[in-house]
């Protein structure tokens, strides 16, 4: 069952249409990735769902009805354009973003230290925000962003300006907050991130829908009929030996040995090539390449526009 369904949105700015009829469904404890180009009207998405502005046509059901002011408590935002109050120190303004959100003060101050103590921010609490790096501010955002436990939670690009080591970490939470039965939407430019993470996503371009599913499903789509063979022998006896039928890449050698990429006829089924191979060579492993989500990405742009 869904958790959001967003029907047929349309979303107009003086002229220019920034939403052509978008629809998604987002199932409940998942992780949905939303992507696009810079422009392609991903964040106005995200806006409108927030309550942030209307759609001009078209609906979003949030919970089995129609989403309204009251549910904006059960949702977790975190925008990509994020802001503090410079002046404020750190533990007083994530206590005030807390206490907006419905909590209690108790609650808020036992549920901060917790995650205070979580990220290593626990020296933070009594200094300003101005003194904070990008990366620690983002760290205070986060936290406020999900400190209430909400159902759904979107994250505009939350990766931006984390070293890997952060990143690593707020995947785990996320991964973790899935886990416990929270519902992700996140927009991100990581395509590694989207591999690593999402079940699901829709790729937006110009307004439009072009590209939506099931990831792995998707991943299955996009297959280019391209093997990794691990190899133990002479490459040019495999060079020379290798049926014409078959489109031999390159071949590459690196700590884990020889390894070749062939390409076989779309339609055709692997068992050819690999009577083919044991005549020519000694395999140590064989297995489908499978287009990563930036090739499948970029696919689908260029084929789009």
């Amino acid at each position: 069952m869904s958790i959001l369904s967003v029907r047929n949105v349309v979303k107009d700015f003086r002229g220019h249409r920034a939403l052509d009829r978008v629809s998604m469904e987002v199932p409940r404890a998942s992780i949905y990735g939303l992507l696009g180009p810079n422009g392609a009207g991903k964040t106005t998405l995200l806006r409108i769902i927030n309550q942030i502005t209307a759609p001009d046509e078209g609906s979003i059901i949030f919970e089995g009805h129609p989403i309204g002011r009251d549910d904006t408590a059960k949702i977790g935002y975190l925008p990509e354009e994020r802001g503090l109050y410079k002046k404020m120190k750190v533990g007083e303004q994530a206590l005030y973003l807390a206490r907006l959100r419905g909590m209690s003060k108790q609650d808020a101050q036992k549920k901060l230290k917790t995650w205070f103590e979580k990220f290593e921010m626990r020296g933070w609490w009594n200094k300003k925000v101005e003194e904070l790096s990008k990366g620690m501010a983002q760290k205070v955002q986060f936290i406020t962003t999900v400190i209430h436990e909400p159902g759904l939670l979107i994250f505009d690009e939350p990766f931006s300006g984390f070293d890997p080591i952060n990143v690593n970490l707020l995947k785990q939470e996320i991964l973790q907050m899935k886990k416990d039965g929270a519902t992700i939407i996140f927009s991100t430019h990581n395509m590694a991130s989207v591999e690593e993470l999402c079940d699901h996503i829709t790729l937006i371009n110009e307004a439009e829908t072009i590209l939506q599913g099931e990831i792995n499903a998707i991943r299955e789509q996009y297959r280019t009929s391209r093997y990794r063979v691990a190899f133990a022998g002479d490459p040019e006896k495999l060079s020379r030996g290798l049926h014409k039928r078959f489109e031999l890449e390159k071949i590459e050698q690196n700590g884990k040995g020889q390894q070749a990429i062939i390409r076989i006829p779309e339609g055709d089924g692997s068992g050819e090539l690999i009577r083919n191979l044991l005549e020519i060579t000694d395999i140590r492993a064989f297995q489908e390449v499978l287009p990563g989500m930036n090739d499948i990405f970029i696919q689908a742009v260029t084929e789009h526009e």
